[in-house]
């Protein structure tokens, strides 16, 4: 009878024991406990830690701070973190685990060594984020350098594999200057419509400047190559911007000069970016012609050719204007902008190129009257006749036709734009001749200045619309360096 009391005495306390430890695994006070324990452990100095900031003292990206955070995401035991974040891949059906910078803790196994890494936030105002290595000592004097190699070796695998374009945007809060989305524009220079013998040329200069590294340092110079790309509105310059980055696989960091402070900031927003990378600034001209600006002439190019752009290496500065007449002349030295090429409105040349890429169509019968009308002053934009194109493309004669009669229109308004301009300046010259002596001509003095202010808004009505009015050969340069595009 004992013994039965004392077995069933026995199988209560089990019993207990197991609501207990359920209970516990329930609330969490397990883990709390846990916590605990690692924490005492921690004070007698078992482990040592180390801290990879992502940023440098001069605010420059710490690229281990990188090559690590690829090398825990491809981890197995991300998934067993306490918080990790489920991403959808390139494909509908890709998921893949990103650990929680706020929360995750990752454990690591290296020859029977174990670490732990986390991601600290900085209490200071800059708000720079770590990851944060855990590693006992013991096993740290075995194996510290040989697994900080192998990370690196994993990492370099896993961008290789996993190679993608980044678009990085600017910020206008303090803490997250950079933002990156996936870039993916699908222009090429194969899908970019430009004259042939032109494309060829930028292609092979992108392609020497991926090759001269050497031959930058034996100049003594930095390592970086400059383009403007200028003319009117759809002419196609974000479209080569992003075949320029397809083409060299560099990400791409476009900068808003909206969201910059001054030119301290601008300084380290340049600092921030990487190597292998293409940094744009799109419509400099406006920018530039904008007197509330918050970063002056000097800070750009300072930005452009300074001391601070010598921070860093293969990279290649993109800008982008619709005119480049009214800029100032010390913009556009060689050394601040190396290559000029320029983008002007759609001709016949052009329009063949695209009535091929987009209707499938080389020849047509409507064709004689497209190239007639463009020899009589009709123009528009490639991304004005690409559209038509597009809207049409079931029906190619349809497509021509809505071109035609897009490219007439066209050309009738220019045509009276000039009609009347041609009057006012005629009538204005007429009645200064014949009051200029009276005194008081006060209404002659009121229709020059209207005048004046005309032939103001007219030339600016023909920036917009015009076409070059000669061709020019694709292998010769201006004075100034530029290379011209066919107009598309």
């Amino acid at each position: 009878m004992v013994g039965f009391a004392g077995f069933f005495y026995f199988f209560l306390i089990f019993i207990s024991l197991v609501l207990v430890l359920r209970f516990l695994s329930k609330t969490s006070l397990l883990q709390i406990f846990i916590k605990s324990w690692q924490s005492l452990i921690d004070r007698f100095h078992v482990y040592q830690f180390y801290k990879i900031p992502q940023f440098n003292e001069n605010f420059q990206e710490n690229q281990l701070y990188r090559k690590i955070s690829l090398y825990l995401n491809s981890l197995p035991s991300i998934e067993d973190s306490d918080f990790t974040n489920l991403f959808s891949g390139s494909k509908s059906n890709d998921i893949f685990f990103q650990h929680d910078a706020n929360h995750s803790v990752v454990h690591d196994t290296f020859f029977s060594a174990k670490v732990s890494w986390t991601n600290q936030k900085s209490s200071q105002p800059d708000g720079i984020r770590s990851f944060v290595l855990k590693i006992n000592k013991s096993d740290k004097r075995r194996v510290f350098r040989q697994y900080f190699q192998h990370i690196l070796t994993v990492a370099d695998e896993v961008e290789q594999r996993n190679k993608e374009i980044k678009l990085y945007m600017n910020l206008s809060t303090e803490n997250e200057r950079w933002r990156s989305v996936p870039f993916t524009h699908p222009a090429t220079f194969d899908t970019v419509v430009m004259d042939a013998e032109l494309k060829n040329k930028v292609r092979s200069d992108l392609e020497n400047f991926l090759k001269s590294k050497q031959y930058y340092h034996r100049l003594g110079r930095v390592w970086k190559r400059s383009f403007l790309l200028y003319g009117p509105s759809g002419t196609g310059k974000t479209s080569f911007i992003a075949a320029m980055a397809r083409f060299l696989s560099y990400d791409v960091y476009d900068i808003d000069m909206s969201k910059v402070y001054d030119d301290s900031d601008l300084k380290m927003l340049l600092l921030q970016t990487t190597s292998k990378s293409l940094i744009v600034v799109e419509d400099l001209d406006r920018f530039l012609m904008d007197k509330s600006r918050a970063v002056s002439l000097s800070g750009l190019l300072n930005f452009m050719d300074g001391i601070v752009s010598s921070c860093g290496e293969e990279r290649v500065l993109v800008f982008t204007m619709n005119g480049k007449d009214q800029v100032d002349q010390l913009v556009m030295r060689p050394g601040r902008v190396d290559v000029h090429i320029q983008f002007p409105l759609c001709d016949f040349s052009a329009f063949k190129s695209m009535a091929s890429t987009y209707l499938g169509v080389k020849e047509h019968k409507l064709f004689p009257q497209v190239e007639e009308i463009f020899q009589s002053g009709g123009s528009l934009s490639p991304a004005e006749i690409g559209e038509i194109m597009i809207s049409n493309r079931s029906s190619p004669s349809r497509a021509l036709k809505s071109v035609i009669s897009a490219l007439q229109t066209n050309a009738e308004s220019v045509k009276g734009v000039n009609k009347v301009a041609q009057a006012l300046t005629n009538s204005s010259s007429g009645r200064s001749v014949d009051e200029s002596g009276e005194p008081g001509a006060v209404f002659c003095r009121e229709s020059v200045h209207t005048v004046r202010e005309f032939r103001k808004l007219y030339g600016l009505l023909r920036l917009g619309s015009r076409r070059k009015e000669e061709p020019l050969d694709s292998s010769s340069a201006d004075k100034d360096g530029s290379l011209h595009a066919v107009k598309g």
